[in-house]
């Protein structure tokens, strides 16, 4: 791609790149390090023709890993589709987009307040049954490890 002076790497994350979550840190620790490869390759390549794109979805409802545990989210929190997330991809390549969250926008905000107060948004998201739902998201991924 950068011989030819055009292309676009896209790396699909997770708002778990953003916000960290109980009962996750492996997976969390994963996402932040792919946020942090996509934005220093993107800053590498910037001036070859080459875009570098991640996308982080929240919730997805009708497939995924969230869609098989089965998990029931607090009152508030939504889910985006399958076909949001190809529509944000699409939009990543297409605009050259450094990233792109695809989630409601309490989800998307609660990710971002995670990142500005990070304790803080600790304290809420337990509030608001975080540690349930990462046990509830366990139990049903169990099968697959």
């Amino acid at each position: 791609m950068v011989k030819r002076g055009r292309g676009h790497l896209l790396f699909m994350s997770s708002l778990s790149g953003k916000s960290a979550t109980p009962g996750t840190a492996i997976y969390n620790a994963t996402k932040f390090g792919l946020r942090g490869f996509a934005s220093a390759l993107r800053a590498d390549l910037r001036s070859s023709g080459v875009g570098v794109s991640a996308v982080f979805p929240g919730f997805i409802r009708d497939a995924g890993m969230f869609a098989e545990a089965g998990v029931k989210l607090p009152p508030g929190v939504g889910t985006a589709s399958p076909e949001d997330v190809a529509r944000a991809v699409l939009s990543a390549i297409e605009r050259n987009r450094a990233e792109v969250d695809v989630a409601p926008l309490s989800v998307r905000a609660g990710a971002t307040f995670a990142g500005i107060a990070p304790e803080l948004a600790s304290k809420v998201a337990r509030r608001l049954g975080s540690e349930n739902i990462a046990r509830e998201m366990e139990a049903g991924q169990r099968a697959k490890r």
